[in-house]
């Protein structure tokens, strides 16, 4: 592995060795302390949102990506949130006029409204050790992604989007994500018959849409011409830059997740 990737990898292991108890302190500790953390993350995420997306107005677009997101896990009814993003939507979509990137300002209310609300969703369903199985697996794809992609190479995976991402990257992270789910399943999961083939897709499948989402992020950033969403975590850039993968993955497995359940009680 090159010098300078070598130290962005320690930059990343330092940042998520000081991140990583905090949130799962926070997830463990109880359903007021996993609200506390959400709305922290919304709060960044609103501000490198307004910030990263030029325009005139980042104060009332970041307070609306806040007030939007926050409520979307304050309500037991999945119909008031999406009542409230897309009242939102239209409030941005009035506001925006004459804004360069007026399609990114809109966009900017369900990427982080879904994908926060749907973290807190989870939580309330399938409870913390779940929760902390969602973030393992995301995490362990950006891990074997990184690892894997830096030291075997290879042909690229999406030049056009992102030059360093590579296949080998994506079959790193599918790897390190099959291993976490498997895991998971050895210490949480009664055992029944294909339970482990479950697990398997489900790493796979978690793998491929955390890329998807971190190549959403990319084509983004691209399209606005900057590196990194901040510069808030040393070694990942910023919040969007460390949880892009997570706000695809969550809403998609939550969804794939309720499939399953109403198909089970019919």
């Amino acid at each position: 592995m090159e010098k300078s990737k070598l130290n962005s990898l320690l930059k990343r292991v330092l940042s998520t060795l000081v991140m990583a108890p905090i949130v799962i302190g926070a997830i463990i500790a109880g359903w007021n302390t996993t609200v506390i953390l959400l709305l922290l993350v919304c709060a960044v995420l609103a501000w490198e949102w307004s910030t990263m997306v030029s325009n005139k107005n980042p104060t009332i677009y970041a307070v609306t990506y806040l007030m939007t997101a926050a409520a979307t896990f304050s309500f037991s009814d999945i119909f008031y949130p999406i009542i409230l993003i897309t009242l939102s939507c239209l409030f941005i979509w009035w506001k925006s006029k004459g804004e360069t990137y007026r399609k990114l300002l809109i966009f900017g209310v369900p990427y982080i409204a879904l994908g926060i609300g749907a973290m807190a969703w989870f939580y309330t369903l399938f409870g913390p050790i779940a929760t902390l199985w969602l973030l393992l697996a995301v995490w362990s794809v950006d891990i074997g992604g990184y690892v894997v992609g830096c030291t075997v190479k290879g042909p690229k995976l999406a030049p056009k989007i992102s030059p360093n991402k590579t296949w080998s990257g994506l079959m790193g992270a599918i790897i390190f994500a099959i291993a976490v789910c498997l895991a998971f399943a050895y210490y949480n999961v009664p055992s029944y018959e294909n339970a482990y083939v479950y697990y398997i897709i489900f790493g796979a499948s978690l793998a491929v849409v955390a890329q998807l989402g971190d190549l959403l992020e990319s084509k983004i950033k691209r399209v606005l011409n900057v590196k990194d969403s901040s510069n808030l975590i040393p070694g990942h850039g910023g919040m969007f830059d460390r949880i892009d993968g997570l706000l695809v993955t969550a809403p998609v497995l939550l969804i794939v997740l309720y499939i399953m359940y109403i198909n089970a009680i019919w």
